[in-house]
């Protein structure tokens, strides 16, 4: 599904190298999970993949489903199938939540050559993902993210992902900022998104999270590589003795 290969990213403006050969392979049905200190390059990964300006890919490539999408300008990656849940999920003041939500689903489904959703087919799906999902139907009402919790915008953003089906999700540190009920919550509707034909790479820094997301496998990153890779075990380790162990260690 995800395929990546001798990954090398710097900073553009910085001249930085961030990435120094990253090599990853996430299977379709699979959750996989990086962990990492700060710095370590999780986030860019996670930036780059998704198209974000202020990066250079200097070597390597990033395929999903046999096609390159370092190439591909954002949305036409979106259009493939990647999805990115962001660490902190912007907030967009006027834009309604179904107004945002149906305009994504059906851009998407132009850019695949399907038809665009009338008004009553979308309305009865997302009522129906949010039940699934659990979202209080009175979220859809809001403007996106607007006076949201970080919890709120957490769930919003996994509604969002439910509507769009992608192929492969990424989650930026979806953990960050949300207290234990709220992550539950998180970790509750990304489960039920899980299924045969779906990849997951779940980004974090603690353990935590992992025990609600129960990852196929897990990979620690360090200075910018893959270093280690494991069982959902790996990262009990690292909750027990850092990543100080793991620094030193060559992929």
């Amino acid at each position: 599904m995800l395929t990546i290969e001798n990954l090398h990213v710097k900073l553009e403006e910085e001249d930085k190298e961030i990435l120094k050969g990253v090599d990853l392979s996430v299977e379709a049905g699979k959750v996989h999970a990086i962990m990492g200190p700060n710095g370590s390059g999780k986030s860019t990964l996670s930036y780059v993949l998704s198209g974000r300006e202020g990066y250079e890919v200097t070597e390597g490539s990033a395929q999903l489903d046999g096609q390159e999408i370092l190439e591909m300008e954002p949305e036409e990656r979106a259009a493939a199938g990647l999805f990115l849940a962001f660490q902190y999920p912007v907030e967009i003041p006027g834009v309604g939540n179904m107004t945002f939500l149906r305009t994504a689903v059906n851009a998407q489904r132009k850019a695949r050559g399907q038809e665009e959703m009338n008004s009553t087919e979308f309305l009865k799906l997302v009522r129906a993902r949010a039940k699934e999902l659990d979202i209080d139907a009175e979220m859809l009402k809001r403007g996106v993210n607007s006076g949201f919790s970080g919890g709120e915008k957490k769930r919003n953003e996994i509604l969002q992902m439910a509507m769009l089906e992608p192929r492969m999700c990424i989650l930026d540190e979806t953990d960050s900022g949300l207290d234990v009920d709220a992550m539950k919550l998180v970790a509750q509707g990304v489960n039920k998104l899980r299924d045969a034909g779906r990849g997951f790479l779940v980004i974090t820094h603690y353990q935590r999270l992992l025990d609600h997301i129960v990852p196929d496998v897990v990979h620690i990153m360090a200075n910018g590589r893959i270093v280690k890779t494991g069982g959902p075990e790996l990262a009990l380790e690292v909750e027990k003795s850092g990543y100080a162990d793991f620094a030193g260690e060559v992929a």
